[in-house]
Parts: structure tokens; sequence; C-alpha cells
């Protein structure tokens, strides 16, 4: 029986060194019935043409401006009519046989909407990589965090988080997604640009009664900040701007009304640690992140009409009954497998 075709979608902004490297590596991939896409966000560094060059077989899809991440992807995807679609960014290599594990698990059961592989990083193969490790969580304040990872804390990977498992955020790195739960959502909240914008998707199929699930046999090596630096005021506006989104539009009212009264005060926690660290202008920035969330708090609350219900975290996989802020800065709880863990469903 033919396996369902997948398009892998790299979505690119003048990252030209890294298509030029990596692409090779996708296109190694084994799974039988798949088409690699390029979808460029209006690059000037000349990405087209070398794809065009030396990667005819890979198909082009150009944007006209840089519609950020979930715009662009929102845009790109607009044009297939494939089944099944992997979100993959430019600076990932994979393993030829990286898909298979990820579709054995999509087609497992069609609640499940979402499926990544274990993250570990480019420089360190041994080692979780920040944006996924082995499948994303989150507490009862919505900070989210990973299995291996830690607000920064990287894990080594010594095989403790390898089984397969429903978590409650997907990479949006490496993210293969079921389309028609993809298009049924209106896809990615382009409002967001950057950061965040997967965690917002997985926690609407979680509120419309799909899974998101890890494979950690698949595997997948990123180089990470490819479109931001790690920890540039620019990156840490987007971060705690989309964090308050995501509560403002996903959870039920009067939980995000009183997480959002705790998040007041535990950001500005983070900001006197940004003063402390020397980094005045990342503080700045999550008060800027406040005053832009809240100066539009009536158009983000808006968001909750499309999303149709918002469903209790409790009863949710992934979420987990604790404050991390506390675990980690108090407790020093830094791996977690460490976390006692009171209520995690």
């Amino acid at each position: 029986m033919e396996m369902p075709k997948v398009s892998i979608v790299i979505l690119n902004f003048n990252t030209k060194e890294l298509l030029d490297t990596l692409l090779p590596f996708v296109m190694k991939t084994t799974y039988d019935n798949v088409e690699i896409v390029v979808a460029d966000n209006a690059s000037t560094d000349g990405s087209l043409e070398l794809v065009k060059e030396h990667f005819p077989e890979v198909r082009r899809i150009r944007m006209e401006s840089n519609l950020g991440y979930a715009g662009g992807y929102n845009e790109a995807l607009k044009q297939l009519d494939t089944d099944f679609w992997v979100l993959l960014n430019s600076d990932i290599e994979v393993e030829p046989n990286w898909l298979e594990p990820l579709m054995s698990t999509m087609l497992s059961d069609n609640k499940i909407a979402a499926v990544q592989p274990k993250i570990l990083r480019y420089d360190n193969r041994g080692q979780f990589e920040y944006a996924g490790a082995s499948g994303g969580l989150i507490d009862k304040y919505a900070y989210p965090f990973c299995r291996g990872r830690l607000f920064d804390q990287l894990e080594m990977d010594n095989g403790q988080y390898d089984s397969i498992e429903e978590v409650f955020w997907a990479t949006g790195a490496a993210l293969l997604v079921r389309a028609s739960v993809y298009k049924k959502l209106s896809g990615l909240d382009a409002d967001f640009f950057a950061h965040m914008e997967e965690i917002d998707l997985c926690w609407r199929m979680k509120n419309h009664g799909f899974q998101v699930w890890v494979n950690p046999t698949s595997q997948v090596y990123h180089i990470g900040g490819g479109t931001l630096e790690a920890h540039s005021p620019r990156k840490v506006f987007l971060n705690f701007r989309n964090n308050l989104v995501l509560i403002a539009k996903n959870m039920p009212v009067g939980q995000a009304i009183r997480v959002l009264i705790i998040r007041l005060f535990l950001d500005g926690l983070a900001g006197v640690k940004f003063v402390i660290d020397g980094k005045p202008s990342s503080a700045f920035m999550i008060i800027k992140a406040h005053w832009t969330f809240f100066l539009r708090f009536g158009f983000y609350w808006r968001k909750r009409k499309q999303i149709d219900l918002q469903v209790s975290t409790k009863g949710l996989a992934g979420f987990v009954n604790l404050s991390m802020v506390y675990q980690y800065f108090a407790k020093g709880v830094k791996h977690y497998s460490d976390i006692k863990k009171p209520s995690v469903t």
C-alpha cells in the first residue's frame, strides 16, 4: 500500500548558506512518497537562485515580502494539496529515516494532529536543543518547557526521554501536521510573527480534541538562532508578548484572568534578573511586551471567538500543575525528570 504523500516545507529567509549545507540531507529522506518545498520569505541573498541551480527537483514558492514564520507558512501551505505537511526549519539536519517514525505515529490515530521528533543540538549531538528537545510541556502559569530543557538549562540525552507519548506542544522547527486540522483551525496565527505560534497552534488543536505527540525514535539536529539570536532583545519581546497572547486566547476565562495577573509579578522578576545579569535592554523588552499586550488586550481577547471553546488545562496531556519558576529558581530543579509532579495529565 502506498504511503500518504508528505510535503516537507522549508521556510527560508536569507539563509542561503544553510540551504546549501543542509538541504542535501533533507533530499536523502527515505520516506517513499514525499515532495520537498522551499518557501522563500522574499530573501535578498540569492537563496532561490541557489535552489533552482543546485536542487532543481525542489519546488520553490516565493513570497513578495517577509511574512514571518506564521504568515510565511500560511501563505505557502495554501498552495499545497497534500494531506500531511512537515514544517521544517532551514537550520535543521535530518537523518535519512527521520520521517517514517513520525508518520507511523500520525497514522496510528486520526485524533493525532501533530508530531515532532527528538531535537538535538547540531554542534553537540548528545545534548537536547532548546526548541523542542523531546516534547513540549506547559506549567500552570503558561511557561513552556520541554522534556530535556527547563528554561535555558539543557540536559544531555541519555535516552531518559525516549518514550513515544502525548505532549502539550510540538516544536515548530520540525513539525509534522495533519493538513485537514491545520486548515480547520486556520493555521498559525500570523499576529505572533515569530516564536510560540506553534504552541498556540498545538493548544488550539488540543482545545478541539486533537492530540500532539513526540516520537523520539526520529531525531534531528538543530543549529538554532537562524532567524533571531537566542538572547536578542527582539526575541525576548516576542517570547514574552506572545506568551501572554497564548493565555488570552486559549485558557478558560477565569483561569486566564488569574494567570495574567500573576504573570505581571513573575515577568517582573524576570526583568529584575535581566538587569542583575547586565541585560537592561532585555528587561526593557519585557516591559514593552506587557505594554503592547495590555494596550491591545481587547484585540487579543477577541481572538478567543475564533477558537470556539476553551478546555480546562488540567484535562490536557502535557499540562503540569506546578510553577516551573518556583521549581527552577527556588527549589533548584534543573532536570524535567527530577520534578515531583503531583498532577500531570
